[in-house]
């Protein structure tokens, strides 16, 4: 019997919050363990991750403003139940998350149900109230899910993120989340990969060895988050 993996869904709803760089750190994180994984892109308009990751992982791009996205959403995750599946969602503002939102909510938990998935969700989030008040929606949205939330590196320590580190919604998502650091990567290195549209994999065979050593630094601290929160078993941690 297959290994039950969950529905990773890496949010954040603003554009610029580093989304596809946590889903293509993911996808490396779960390769590496051995995890067979898919990919779920859902801005159609600009599927980088995409053309990043299609020459190693099965991937699909599926636009979930209309019906027929959601057909492919929902058949997509059926045909891959062996596998953990990585949603990349795209950039929304609010009333785009509250109205996307509603309709994800209602489709995920009827197919989670008959999938016997679970979905795990990765919050990447700036320094700004925006981007907060867009995981409060989603939060008040999904109010059972498993959510984590991920402050990205590329914006400050995480003593800087003064805003998430003195709001209820942080006590909130630790009763049953926890709260994540995603690294920052040098911008050489960043730049080099987004530009390029390369993978984590790709990006270590073929840079050069100063930026390889900067990109093994950087993906062993990703290991280390990412091994809190995903068990290549297939099974959540536990708290």
């Amino acid at each position: 019997m297959d290994t039950v993996h969950p529905i990773y869904l890496v949010g954040g709803s603003k554009g610029g919050v580093g989304k596809s760089m946590v889903t293509l750190a993911m996808a490396d994180y779960l390769q590496r363990k051995g995890t067979h994984a898919v990919l779920l892109e859902t801005d159609t308009s600009n599927p980088d991750v995409v053309k990043a990751l299609r020459d190693e992982i099965k991937c699909a791009a599926y636009n979930l403003d209309d019906a027929d996205g959601w057909i492919g959403f929902v058949n997509f995750c059926d045909t891959h139940r062996g596998a953990a599946v990585i949603v990349n969602t795209a950039a929304r503002n609010q009333a785009g998350v509250t109205r996307y939102g509603g309709t994800l909510a209602r489709t995920l938990a009827r197919t989670l149900a008959e999938l016997e998935r679970q979905l795990v969700v990765l919050w990447v989030i700036n320094r700004q109230r925006d981007s907060l008040e867009l995981l409060h929606i989603f939060g008040q949205t999904f109010p059972d899910t498993l959510t984590h939330v991920v402050r990205n590196g590329y914006f400050g320590e995480p003593d800087k993120f003064t805003l998430y580190q003195e709001s209820q919604l942080r006590k909130t998502i630790e009763t049953k989340g926890r709260s994540l650091d995603f690294p920052d990567l040098a911008d050489r290195v960043a730049d080099e990969v987004r530009s390029q549209r390369i993978s984590i994999r790709k990006a270590a065979e073929v840079m050069q060895i100063g930026q390889r050593a900067e990109l093994f630094r950087w993906r062993e601290l990703c290991d280390d988050m990412f091994s809190k929160v995903i068990s290549i078993e297939g099974i959540g941690h536990e708290q």
